[in-house]
């Protein structure tokens, strides 16, 4: 038996270890996925092992979304407890944004790796934009628009989070706060957001990943269950302190900072289609 390769294998693992603490950690405390921070890494780390380019970027973004299944779920589970989700926006959006994240899952799917990093670097540097403004210096309206509005904002959060592998939860806070909405509010909110993302989302990358040429073992289409394995345990461990530090503390310094790491990836992935 070929013995292992530690210097390879070691910091792949210690990078995956980083990332699932930070994703975790941002899943409660932003109620995102943490898609927009492994999106990136799972990106690097799947070119080093030498897959194919050509399904690098797929294979990043629909391992992202199904880490954002475990991690949303327990992100909800804390934020229900403190009685701050608008349960009805979710009960209304329960169709509407799966149908998005399908949409976006095999749009996403349809183009190719230069196309849907393109598509991630151009969507990074708007959310990026957002973060480093933060509460933004206007409003929509003192609460959320009627029944037609909700509908295509539900469709268009699902379809473009499913197309970046994100939770949705950066663009559901801005949604929510330009109606009015307490962030807070908004923050608790798309912890359940990411649920109706996720979960159906992942299915366009599992069809369409499957028999795809070039695959890495233990694969389900576009989706790794080996970086599964090491992401999920560790993610779900922290989200609860998210949370908590949700409702406790200022998070101005770390939106800008969280800005100035999604102006950086845009910047990586624009630099990689040159």
């Amino acid at each position: 038996m070929a013995a292992i390769d530690l210097s390879f294998w070691l910091p792949m693992v210690a990078t995956l270890v980083v990332a699932s603490l930070v994703s975790g950690l941002l899943a409660g405390l932003f109620g995102i996925g943490g898609g927009a921070i492994t999106v990136p890494v799972l990106f690097s780390a799947f070119n080093v092992l030498g897959i194919d380019p050509a399904i690098t970027m797929h294979m990043a973004v629909g391992t992202s979304l199904a880490l954002i299944i475990p991690t949303s779920i327990r992100s909800l589970t804390a934020h229900l407890k403190r009685d701050a989700v608008d349960k009805a926006l979710l009960r209304e959006w329960i169709f509407v944004v799966p149908v998005g994240a399908i949409l976006g899952g095999f749009v996403a799917a349809w183009l190719s790796s230069e196309g849907l990093r393109a598509v991630f670097a151009v969507i990074a540097f708007v959310l990026g934009l957002q973060m480093m403004i933060g509460k933004m210096p206007f409003s929509l309206g003192s609460d959320l628009p009627g029944r037609a509005g909700r509908t295509v904002a539900g469709v268009v959060i699902g379809a473009i989070s499913a197309i970046m592998g994100i939770g949705g939860g950066v663009l559901n806070n801005t949604f929510m706060t330009l109606y009015g909405r307490s962030l807070h509010q908004a923050v608790a909110t798309s912890a359940g957001v990411g649920v109706l993302i996720a979960i159906p989302g992942t299915v366009p990358y599992i069809l369409s990943g499957w028999g795809e040429a070039g695959l890495p073992p233990l694969s389900l289409g576009f989706v790794s269950l080996t970086a599964l394995v090491v992401l999920v345990p560790l993610s779900l461990l922290v989200v609860p302190y998210g949370a908590a530090l949700a409702h406790r503390l200022s998070r101005r310094h770390l939106q800008i900072a969280f800005g100035l790491f999604l102006l950086t990836v845009s910047a990586r992935f624009a630099w990689s289609l040159l």
